[in-house]
């Protein structure tokens, strides 16, 4: 009896160290090797073994053997897309020439509440560069020259500071970068340098429910300047809210019943050109004149910027940026849904109040919304449409190759054929097509070329977007 239950006892022991070893085993692959590229079969591994003990955290998930496109998984929604509004070519594809060698900068225009910080904090520290930022331990402000160059290429928050004062809206940066920049830096006999301006949106609700928490909190960003046509605006044209020194304790009811609050529709008014509607001067024109005024304005801001991205899209925004930029981030960004704003419970009415004052920002974020979205599936059909023209390029270098080794010439059929359709073919072009059609060159390929064309969701999203 004493001799069975030792037994077993060495039994289960040992079962315990060998899950312990494989347990181990699986974290240095992680480490190791943090990208599935580099370690594919090691992360499959890997994820065969979470998918046994019943893991779910960590990176992308895998389906049918391949890794599921974490473009559609981040947000979760799986309602089709559906456009609403009819943009232009040049409004879909937007591309820059960003010479960070040269004198172009890029200017964020830094919302509050809107993740700006986070991704703020991304443009200093986690972009590919030559001559990467310098960030130091305690210091709020990093230096990010120019390769070779005592010259700063970026014009933000994290970068050169409030410059142009805390949360400059458009009409102040468009006004104060330039003069800022050329004050900074030597004076030269240059043309005008080109300034990219980005910025970040969010869901206004969400956006104007963390505003609320942070000013009950006790922010109050009067350090702004508000500068429109050259001055600031006076007391009676920009009344305050509270009457001591902040606005903390405030309740949500009292937040929305300011009728002075700068919350309300806060992304309309700070990307559109307020010189339009004489500034802060209300009696310029009727409230509902003024505001149609400052949307269309910001919808066209929002057009001609560089680069602009959506909150609820992470790893949408990380993309675009990278692709309009042609820069690369170190690390992915990550789609965080647990902040302060989604931890308040508010009931539907008080959202509906909400929404009613933020009538304008509704609309505008959902005309970026539809725009972003839009160049994001474009984008990707050109990804996706350029791979497949770089696998067809070397698959008919690998068969012109294989058929010059066979010593095969092409029919004489083939030959006139290429001859009487394309009078200018020269010699290796028709022995490539003549390659092309013989199914005896055919070569085995490695698996990876027709990963994205025999993928059912990727010709699937080819046609319909999912988000």
């Amino acid at each position: 009896m004493d001799e069975k239950s030792n037994g077993s006892g060495g039994h289960h022991r040992l079962l315990i160290v060998l899950l312990m070893v494989l347990l181990f085993g699986v974290i240095m692959i992680q480490y190791v090797c943090p990208s599935r590229s580099e370690c594919q079969m090691l992360h499959q591994l890997g994820s065969w073994f979470n998918g046994a003990t019943g893991s779910r955290g960590g990176g992308g998930e895998i389906q049918d053997g391949l890794q599921k496109d974490p473009y559609i998984a981040e947000d979760g929604a799986l309602a089709r897309f559906v456009p609403r509004f009819n943009f232009t070519k040049a409004d879909l594809n937007r591309v820059v020439d960003f010479n960070i060698k040269g004198d172009d900068v890029i200017v964020f225009l830094h919302i509050q509440k809107t993740g700006g910080t986070t991704f703020g904090r991304h443009l200093v520290r986690n972009i590919q560069l030559e001559r990467p930022c310098e960030c130091h331990a305690g210091q709020k402000k990093c230096t990010c020259f120019r390769p070779g160059k005592k010259e700063t290429w970026l014009f933000s928050r994290f970068s050169t500071g409030w410059s142009c004062g805390l949360h400059a809206d458009w009409t102040e940066l468009t006004s104060c970068v330039p003069s800022r920049m050329d004050s900074r830096e030597a004076p030269k006999n240059l043309p005008s340098r080109n300034y990219y301006y980005i910025t970040i949106l969010r869901d206004p609700v969400s956006r104007y429910l963390s505003e609320w928490r942070h000013v009950q909190r006790g922010a109050t960003w009067k350090a702004s300047l508000h500068v429109c046509d050259g001055r600031s605006p006076t007391l009676s044209e920009l009344p305050s809210c509270y009457s001591g020194d902040d606005w903390s304790g405030c309740s949500l009811q009292e937040f929305m019943d300011c009728p002075y609050n700068l919350a309300n529709n806060r992304q309309t008014r700070m990307l559109a050109d307020l010189s339009l509607v004489g500034c802060y001067n209300v009696s310029a024109m009727s409230e509902e004149e003024r505001w149609a005024v400052l949307l269309e304005s910001a919808k066209r801001n929002l057009r001609g910027m560089a680069f602009y991205g959506l909150t609820e899209y992470q790893r949408k925004t990380q993309y675009l940026f990278e692709r309009t930029f042609n820069l690369e981030f170190i690390a992915p960004f990550t789609q965080l849904n647990g902040t302060r704003a989604s931890s308040v419970e508010v009931p539907p009415e008080t959202q509906h109040r909400i929404r009613q004052l933020n009538r304008w920002d509704v609309e505008l974020y959902e005309y970026a919304r539809d725009l972003f979205l839009q160049r994001f599936q474009v984008a990707r059909q050109q990804e996706r449409r350029q791979a497949r023209e770089r696998r067809q390029q070397e698959r008919r270098r690998l068969r012109g190759r294989l058929a010059t080794k066979q010593g095969r010439q092409p029919k004489p059929t083939e030959t006139l054929r290429l001859t009487n359709s394309h009078p200018a073919v020269t010699e290796e072009q028709q022995r490539e097509k003549a390659a092309e059609d013989s199914v005896e060159s055919e070569v085995l390929l490695p698996d990876w070329w027709d990963l994205d064309e025999n993928s059912t969701m990727d010709d699937y999203i080819d046609n319909v977007e999912q988000w």
